[in-house]
């Protein structure tokens, strides 16, 4: 990894990324309705990371808080693959391409592995201010725990 995961109390760095409809999406701009949680995952189509974005769709109320929140969910997937994976699953959220420059936004997080050309899972509830409230990180095949989400969120 580039540098040391974000943490909360951080300022979560702002970004324009293209989401599967090649749509231009920016984090100052969707946190000034709500706050955002931000899902770093390695690539579409692999079986940890359908798992955990297929809970979100099946759950999203509980990951939005009934408008609190938005989901955005970011790799390093060409803006292609993730409109072909978020047609396969139904994804409803908007998933970002971090493809280039490669890991950019993932690395400002401190999430990208250099090495494997991926992010890792990153998981950042950043609030209305900028500021990352919760966050979560978990190593290559480990899947995420999102019971301090839920706390963070409900908290808000």
């Amino acid at each position: 990894m580039t540098d040391r995961p974000l943490s909360v109390g951080d300022t979560a760095p702002d970004f324009a990324l293209q989401n599967q409809h090649g749509e231009s999406v920016s984090l100052r701009e969707r946190v000034a309705d709500r706050a955002v949680l931000l899902v770093f995952y390695p690539f579409a189509w692999s079986g940890i990371c359908t798992g955990e974005l297929c809970g979100i769709r099946d759950d999203f109320g509980g990951f939005t808080g009934d408008g609190t929140a938005e989901v955005v969910a970011i790799s390093c997937d060409p803006m292609f693959t993730l409109r072909a994976w978020a047609d396969s699953e139904h994804y409803d959220f908007d998933l970002l391409s971090d493809f280039w420059p490669h890991g950019a936004v993932a690395s400002s997080y401190g999430v990208f592995n250099d090495e494997a050309g991926m992010a890792i899972r990153g998981t950042f509830l950043v609030d209305a201010s900028g500021t990352i409230r919760w966050s979560q990180v978990n190593g290559p095949g480990e899947a995420r725990d999102f019971a301090g989400y839920r706390e963070a969120l409900a908290g808000l």
